[in-house]
């Protein structure tokens, strides 16, 4: 499949049918939208956990990322353009502006339980690696 450079939506919208092997969708937020921290569930596949990709295509963002443990290690900021590799552990999203970006997992997708949600880093203790 082919994404143009043009293509939008408002909220998250996967291009992908939730059985296929490899997840495609195209988000958009407004800003201060927050995507809460979560690390993906451990569930029986030829892979055996969720990796993601995501391609800034508008705006910045934090990233904020977590072990496997749910134990918070730093915050990175993304701009429109960058490129991001998720192969294990945590991560959250704050949104500083408004944000399109693509994303990238495998597949099927199982909802809630492909992944198990968790307590964001407190903003007091937030390290921005630049």
């Amino acid at each position: 499949m082919i994404i143009k450079n043009g293509y939008a939506v408002n909220g998250v919208n996967f291009v992908t049918n939730s059985d296929s092997a490899q997840q495609v969708g195209f988000v958009s937020h407004p800003k201060n939208t927050e995507i809460k921290a979560h690390v993906h569930n451990v569930i029986e596949r030829k892979v055996y956990s969720t990796q993601e990709v995501l391609i800034i295509k508008k705006g910045r963002l934090r990233l904020d990322l977590y072990s496997q443990e749910k134990e918070y290690i730093e915050s990175v900021i993304i701009s429109s353009g960058d490129v991001v590799i998720l192969p294990f552990g945590g991560h959250g999203l704050k949104c500083l502006e408004d944000v399109e970006m693509i994303e990238v997992k495998q597949g099927p997708y199982l909802g809630e339980n492909d992944k198990e949600r968790f307590a964001s880093v407190n903003e007091e203790k937030v390290v921005i690696n630049e």
